[in-house]
């Protein structure tokens, strides 16, 4: 496909966007519109700040076409839109153009992502009346973790909560992982289809996702992004049972457990801080919060990996990406400690490098290869809109 792709990432009260030339498949111009509807609101449009007021989405996609026509480029080449949805279902696990038929199942789906899918649906209805004469397309943020089989996606619990109401682990980091995991294969210059890695997506959300030759075969995460890993303020694992004993000891509410689980807990209830720079420096004073964090948080992604080394069989490469994992030795180092006799294990001098670059931070001749690659999840959905068109 040639021509040029503008992705859209929705959010409840931000538009994030990037134009792609697929020629290149480089990023030509991008930015961020925040706190739509606030009195605050402004945008950032390659790295220029525009304060002004933006009510809604609207005016939001507004901001950001006048933004092209002030600061340029022209969106004259563009030639379809990719937009970011974080819940297929089991409906989409492939990207799709999008038609009124295509929002309606959107919006079905909503209840499995009440705080993403309606954003992300408002911000497609509104491109749509934008670019009305250009093919838009749909890349689902569970769609890469369709492929895992059932036997790992299926929850112990009684069938017609998995048949009527969807219940089952679906994923999430998708468009990062499939991006990273096909960069991996490439540095390690073997087809795709022949690698097996353990993409270890590392942020303020995390998760681990194990791919056999280029398929999602099982991720810490659930029905919704709370589940497995550390995160910092979700909590990852935890028993199932914890809301009801709080509703028992606490008198606390489900509302008020979900708040607290995914908006108070993780490295933040643990800490009291959120930034892993900050726990660093925490625990680097002799706060014994932040190192019980951080033991934690190591302890929890070492867990996953070997759970993953062992149903994956062989593992040719432990993938580090995302704003922790790429940006922080200590963390990488913490994830790998002890992993040794599994042949994962980091160099030191290779590891404290600062690179914007993907490398290799594993010792020579390691048997796992450790790389850290930077996702971009704004060329993967312009690629995956592509591909949908050519295809279609």
């Amino acid at each position: 496909m040639s021509g040029q792709v503008l992705v859209l990432n929705t959010g409840s009260s931000s538009i994030k966007y990037r134009l792609i030339d697929m020629a290149t498949r480089t990023g030509l111009a991008g930015g961020l519109v925040e706190r739509i509807g606030e009195d605050e609101s402004a945008l950032v449009h390659d790295g220029v700040r525009v304060e002004r007021r933006v009510a809604d989405h609207e005016e939001g996609l507004k901001a950001v076409l006048a933004a092209f026509a002030e600061h340029g480029p022209s969106l004259d080449g563009v030639t379809a839109l990719g937009h970011r949805v974080v819940h297929g279902g089991s409906r989409f696990v492939t990207p799709v153009l999008i038609d009124d038929a295509v929002e309606r199942a959107i919006e079905e789906i909503a209840p499995l992502a009440p705080l993403h899918n309606p954003a992300n649906l408002e911000g497609i209805r509104v491109a749509r009346r934008a670019f009305p004469g250009l093919p838009h397309v749909a890349v689902f943020d569970t769609a890469f973790h369709g492929t895992i089989p059932p036997h790992a996606h299926t929850y112990a619990v009684p069938r017609e909560w998995t048949r009527k109401l969807g219940v089952r682990r679906y994923g999430f980091h998708g468009t990062s992982t499939a991006y990273v995991s096909r960069r991996a294969a490439a540095l390690l210059g073997r087809p795709y289809g022949e690698v097996n890695s353990i993409v270890l997506h590392l942020g303020n959300g995390a998760s681990a996702t194990a791919v056999r030759g280029g398929r999602s075969v099982d991720t810490s995460m659930g029905i919704t992004p709370l589940a497995g890993l550390v995160m910092g303020t979700r909590s990852g694992d935890v028993d199932p049972a914890l809301p009801a004993y709080l509703a028992r000891v606490a008198g606390m509410g489900l509302a008020d457990v979900d708040t607290a689980l995914n908006k108070e807990s993780g490295l933040l209830g643990m800490c009291g801080a959120n930034d892993m720079r900050e726990v660093w420096r925490l625990a680097d004073a002799g706060d014994e919060d932040a190192r019980l964090a951080l033991d934690v948080y190591g302890y929890r992604v070492r867990a996953y990996v070997g759970a993953y080394y062992a149903a994956l069989g062989h593992v040719d490469a432990v993938v580090f990406t995302g704003g922790v994992g790429e940006n922080s030795a200590r963390v990488r180092a913490l994830a790998t400690t002890g992993l040794t006799r599994l042949g994962i294990e980091v160099d030191p001098a290779r590891n404290a490098a600062e690179s914007a670059e993907a490398r290799v931070v594993s010792p020579e001749g390691a048997e796992v290869t450790v790389l850290v690659v930077p996702t971009n999840e704004e060329l993967e959905i312009a690629e995956q809109t592509a591909a949908c068109l050519e295809e279609g």
